[in-house]
């Protein structure tokens, strides 16, 4: 059978005169599209509370059903969670789909996810929200088949499996499988500590070009490791933590991360569920905000981020802003100032100076000094030469003299062959 095409009208309610209001409604049609709906109008109202029954005042009612009659709608995206008793009350009134933000996300994540992690992250989401939400949830099932908002993974769709108790039981087993998952991430990260390398973190508003960073600096540095990492214009491309390891030219490595976009509104069980892939986030040792430079609403866009890392307990990380698509503004490309940097990643033009700066941040307690290894200790020679920017080497009479810089803890290794230690200025 073919899927019925589906025409939404969008319906948002301004409280008490937000001054972000009108983004919000751009980014819920933003995110309509994203899932493949054509938003045929949109209504908005000013009140000071929501209407508790039908989430706005009861005469918009009879506007919003008059626009779906207009436009030959058959679906209405609320711009806020609603509760079950909203979703049922509006269904009855409008006899339509109904469906608010919070589903909207969760099926372009449900789309997106690739990995059985995210898959699961996706899936615990989606039934958590469904949970309270059981009662005239199979008249909204009845009503149209296919579409946004009715797959409800792995609850299925009958009377059966919507049972309260079959979904407590799922999300059980799910979270179990999940937590499977989540030691196994964290013994990753435990074995990438060992290996002493700093992890710089991407973050930022969705589609703000954190993989084509990402990308962009893999061709630069490491051009034999395959990308992997998909880069593509839409919201929510990149679900999945990808950890690429970047060898700079003086010896010096960092680990890049690259996980979910943020975007305003992000369900509070979507964020729950996918708090194990942003612990990539947390214990980073820099972060790199991307930014949208070339977006009017970029100030903005920093904002929900930052709002969003707080939320998660992310702060008192060191953050470098990199304004990218900074070639579609008046803004000269490159240009470093303090923390910032203006870049274009598609072009590749500003990669060297990021890398620059990414490299200053996490290698200052890197260690400037002269050792003098005896010729019997060619191994020590061999692996600082693999693992330190060594500046120069001479021949003397006891043995190999290296003028290098090093990180503490090969200071602390071979600190018996240091001659004269210097520390780096940050």
């Amino acid at each position: 059978m073919e899927q019925l095409k589906q025409n939404a009208v969008l319906v948002g309610v301004n409280l008490n005169h937000q001054k972000d209001f009108e983004y919000s409604m751009e980014e819920l049609a933003n995110l309509a599209e994203a899932c493949d709906i054509e938003v045929v109008a949109t209504l908005t109202q000013n009140l000071a509370k929501i209407n508790s029954s039908h989430y706005i005042g009861t005469g918009k009612i009879e506007e919003v059903r008059a626009l779906l009659e207009a436009n030959d709608g058959n679906l209405v995206i609320f711009n806020d969670e609603l509760s079950p008793s909203q979703i049922r009350n509006l269904e009855a009134d409008l006899d339509c789909k109904v469906i608010d933000r919070t589903v909207l996300i969760l099926d372009i994540f449900d789309q997106r996810a690739r990995t059985r992690e995210a898959q699961l992250q996706v899936e615990v989401a989606h039934l958590k929200y469904m949970l309270p939400r059981l009662v005239g949830m199979r008249e909204s099932l009845g009503r149209q088949g296919g579409g946004v908002g009715t797959k409800n993974r792995g609850a299925g769709e009958t009377r059966l499996e919507l049972d309260r108790r079959r979904i407590e039981e799922k999300i059980t087993a799910l979270s179990r499988e999940l937590e499977t998952l989540t030691l196994h991430r964290q013994t990753q990260r435990k074995q990438r500590k060992k290996n002493d390398f700093p992890v710089v973190s991407l973050v930022g508003y969705t589609n703000a070009g954190k993989s084509t960073i990402m990308n962009a600096m893999l061709e630069r540095f490491n051009p034999e490791q395959e990308k992997q990492v998909l880069e593509k214009n839409m919201l929510f491309a990149t679900l999945e933590t990808s950890v690429r390891s970047i060898p700079l030219e003086d010896n010096k490595t960092f680990l890049l991360t690259d996980t979910v976009g943020f975007v305003s509104k992000l369900p509070h069980h979507l964020i729950k569920a996918f708090r194990s892939t942003l612990e990539e986030v947390a214990e980073a040792d820099l972060l790199i905000h991307v930014v949208d430079y070339a977006n009017p609403e970029y100030e903005r866009m920093i904002d929900i981020t930052n709002r969003t890392l707080e939320d998660i307990g992310i702060k008192d990380i060191p953050v470098i802003y990199a304004y990218n698509k900074a070639d579609l503004t008046e803004q000269a490309i490159p240009e470093t100032l303090d923390n910032r940097i203006y870049l274009s990643a598609k072009r590749r033009i500003g990669i060297e100076e990021l890398a620059g700066l990414i490299s200053r941040q996490v290698f200052k307690d890197y260690i400037r000094c002269d050792m003098l290894i005896p010729y019997d200790q060619g191994a020590v020679v061999s692996y600082l030469n693999e693992h330190a920017n060594i500046l120069h080497t001479s021949y003397e009479e006891e043995g190999t003299r290296l003028a290098l810089e090093c990180r503490q803890s090969d200071y602390g290794k071979y600190e018996h062959y240091v001659v004269e230690p210097i520390e780096i200025e940050a």
